[in-house]
């Protein structure tokens, strides 16, 4: 057995030379993350169906001096899929960038298990499971390649506590912890690092609007959080930018609960 000696030099929460690929960019918590990432130094892949939403963050990103690339993708189809980690090959095919994969792609979805249809099961899914699945299978290809690379899935608090209507969105995102942990498992001798970031409600415009439909759901679920408000994309920033620098080079496997306490003493 070898006993390496202790590393004495301060570890780099900065994200220069890294290449981030970030699905669902082009709003919310991606478009928050994609300008995080900008502005730690890496350049970043943007990730959507919607071309022209992801050329006004691929502006504000240049504004913020990195550049950006606008990618579209259904990411409930596995050619499309395919098709992303070609052109993130093409990308990084002759340099020494560092891939980050942050599968964010998803949307907040409620309704009552007697009401769900087998069209909103493989519709919720076919995107938060199977997206996040074969997104991370073959641009792991292409970490594993380069012995390196950091995987960071967007899971809930919904993985782990229960509500009425979150049966269907629950289930996908305890299948993305668990994920997490199992291809943290498969790829860490290979170099591939996987962890998830479980934020509670986010305030994106989506939410917003859900939240103003339903006041009374909405002061019940802010009475879950310690902190007394729901957070906002940047607050899950830093949980995005240690999980995807170096200074997080010796933790995979765990989903870390960005929630305001809502996930403590349940």
């Amino acid at each position: 057995m070898t006993i390496a000696s202790g590393r004495e030099e301060s570890p780099s929460f900065r994200l220069d030379g890294r290449l981030a690929v970030i699905t669902g960019a082009s709003e919310g918590i991606g478009r928050a993350f994609a300008l995080g990432y900008a502005r730690a130094g890496a350049e970043v892949v943007l990730v959507s169906r919607r071309r022209e939403k992801l050329v006004e963050v691929q502006r504000l990103v240049a504004a913020a001096g990195a550049r950006a690339h606008v990618i579209c993708a259904d990411l409930r189809k596995l050619g499309d899929i395919r098709a992303l980690a070609a052109d993130v090959s093409s990308l990084v095919d002759g340099r020494d960038a560092a891939l980050v994969l942050i599968n964010n792609a998803g949307f907040a979805f409620t309704k009552p298990a007697l009401e769900v249809t087998e069209e909103d099961w493989h519709r919720v899914l076919d995107l938060h499971a199977k997206g996040t699945f074969f997104c991370s299978q073959f641009i792991a290809e292409l970490m594993i390649a380069r012995k390196y690379g950091k995987i960071i899935n967007l899971s809930s608090t919904w993985s782990a506590s229960t509500d009425i209507g979150k049966s269907v969105y629950g289930a996908a995102k305890a299948s993305i912890t668990y994920l997490t942990a199992a291809l943290s498992t498969e790829w860490a001798p290979l170099g591939v690092r996987v962890n998830a970031i479980a934020p509670c409600a986010t305030l994106s415009d989506n939410t917003r609007l859900h939240m103003q439909q339903d006041p009374a759901r909405s002061e019940r679920l802010l009475g879950r959080i310690k902190l007394g408000r729901f957070p906002e994309p940047a607050d899950l920033m830093g949980a995005a930018i240690f999980l995807g620098s170096p200074a997080s080079d010796f933790i995979t496997g765990q989903t870390l609960f960005v929630d305001g306490g809502w996930h403590a003493g349940r």
